[in-house]
């Protein structure tokens, strides 16, 4: 009887997607509306497109930014849409909502146009943990993507995943 340790995860056939390898570079910002309004509460046009016009929007040079109003102010459409139409050549990417959201857009617009055509009839598992945030809704996004062309489907790491889909 031989006591070689075998690696039986090196030697199989699965293949590992981790999303961390996908995560783009560039700062996360949250641009809350609530500083530029009177009293945090009411949009002045005058003011508040002074304010753009003073406004340095360089600073937001390659960076995701997330528009939102943390105060019960009733913003109109146009305020949004006119700070993005100033960002727009700065950021890479602009929404309105919180920073689960705007990543959770970063990684849809990705795994969109990810060709998973290299994954057809494989093993695959998708990588849980990571160091860099990764929304949940990213891994259901890329767990429907892969299941038409997966042979299976697991989530965690090698030595400990959970199943998720098999195809018969």
């Amino acid at each position: 009887m031989s006591n070689k340790i075998i690696n039986r995860v090196a030697n199989s056939k699965l293949v590992t997607i981790n999303l961390e390898d996908y995560y783009p570079e560039g700062k996360r910002l949250l641009f809350d509306l609530k500083d530029w309004l009177h009293e945090g509460l009411v949009l002045r046009e005058k003011e508040f497109r002074n304010q753009i016009l003073a406004h340095d929007w360089s600073q937001y040079k390659n960076t995701y930014v997330a528009l939102m109003c943390s105060t019960d102010a009733i913003i109109p459409g146009w305020a949004y849409t006119l700070l993005s139409l100033q960002l727009e050549p700065f950021a890479k990417k602009i929404m309105i909502g919180d920073l689960e959201l705007l990543e959770t857009s970063i990684f849809q617009d990705i795994i969109n146009t990810l060709d998973v055509l290299e994954f057809k009839d494989q093993s695959l598992i998708i990588k849980g943990c990571t160091n860099k945030p990764i929304p949940q809704n990213a891994y259901i996004m890329l767990a429907t993507k892969l299941k038409p062309v997966a042979k299976s489907i697991m989530y965690g790491e090698a030595c400990s995943s959970v199943p998720l889909y098999k195809n018969k």
